[in-house]
């Protein structure tokens, strides 16, 4: 039996069991998918003794994805986003990946969504850094807006040292509207609409000509997302992304086509 899991703290609510085992069953594979939650301050014992164990892979969730780095070989667009979410075996030194980025490009592609021209990712944190360098890789122009703008100033610089696009630029929340006039793409990486029914977005600045993916999943239904739908946009829920990048683990560790409608199915179940 080939055994995955979830290392993180807390990892009671995480939607990636159901997922995963949906797969395995949905491809009569002999797998299991478990979770694991070490202290904080021991990720890199939690990823030796995994290892030991002969576990196959692991995914990665707050607050371990900066810490496993050091444990090991992060791909290169995972060292660019500076993160870990997806650790394959069956390497050595074990491999760590980022599939939140690809989580994200591959929601958007689901819904037709064509990725050039501008989009504006809002967030600088973990999941805006895999976002704005999974947009910029498919060569989309990207406008980071930021609550402190330092951060956004920031991670722009990162991403124009690596990725090829034609600019990633930095911004206040202040400049939403304005950024958003000749915006193909608007993607949430924030935390704003999941406690409160609020939207970090002007409804007044959202238009028919846009596609905005949530990251957030809890409501699936969020402020903005509402807004989008009302002004035409083109909507793609938080659950998407989580579904995607859990469909890039399973496609690392098995080699085999995933079970894309299974996976899905049973995550929103969950939710």
């Amino acid at each position: 039996m080939d055994v995955y899991g979830l290392i993180g703290n807390p990892v009671e609510h995480s939607l990636s069991p159901p997922m995963h085992e949906a797969a395995y069953e949905a491809l009569d594979r002999d797998a299991r998918y478990v979770t694991f939650e070490p202290p904080t301050d021991g990720a890199t014992d939690a990823i030796t003794s995994a290892e030991t164990l002969g576990v196959a892979g692991l995914n990665v969730t707050v607050p371990f994805k900066q810490d496993v780095l050091s444990a090991v070989e992060p791909t290169p667009l995972a060292a660019q986003i500076g993160a870990v979410n997806t650790i394959d075996f069956t390497t050595e030194p074990p491999t760590g990946h980022n599939t939140d980025a690809i989580g994200a490009v591959r929601a958007l592609a689901h819904h037709d969504v064509t990725l050039d021209g501008n989009a504006v990712v809002i967030g600088a944190g973990g999941a805006g850094r895999a976002v704005a360098f999974g947009l910029a890789d498919e060569g989309m122009s990207v406008d980071i807006a930021n609550r402190t703008v330092k951060r956004a100033q920031k991670l722009a610089a990162d991403i124009n040292e690596t990725a090829v696009a034609s600019s990633v630029s930095p911004s206040s929340l202040d400049g939403l509207p304005s950024l958003l006039e000749d915006a193909d793409v608007l993607v949430n990486a924030t935390s704003v609409g999941m406690e409160e029914d609020r939207s970090p977005v002007p409804a007044n600045a959202l238009h028919a000509d846009l596609a905005v993916l949530d990251a957030v999943y809890s409501p699936l239904s969020t402020r903005l997302l509402e807004d989008a739908k009302a002004a035409g946009a083109t909507t793609v829920d938080g659950a998407w992304m989580l579904l995607y990048q859990g469909v890039e683990a399973f496609e690392f560790w098995t080699d085999c086509d995933p079970p894309v409608e299974a996976m899905n199915d049973a995550l929103r179940g969950a939710l």
